[in-house]
């Protein structure tokens, strides 16, 4: 489990399925229940994946654009 992705869900607010998440991998539980469901995770690596997967995707809009660099070069020019 990346350091950061649990701190970041620890930091949301109280209820949200993030820190809900959060609370359960720290606690060593399996079993989340977020608005009336209830979820069973094989393991705390899976819960740890499921948690990078809605750090990632809350944060998409927030990343910076790839950029690539390309130099093009005449062999041979005058």
């Amino acid at each position: 489990m990346d350091p950061a992705v649990l701190a970041w869900a620890l930091a949301q607010p109280s209820g949200s399925r993030a820190a809900t998440l959060a609370a359960a991998y720290t606690g060593g539980t399996t079993r989340v229940t977020f608005d009336g469901r209830t979820v069973e995770y094989r393991s705390l690596d899976e819960l740890g994946r499921a948690l990078a997967v809605l750090h990632a995707a809350e944060n998409s809009a927030a990343r910076r654009p790839s950029v690539t660099f390309a130099s093009f070069a005449r062999e041979g020019s005058r």
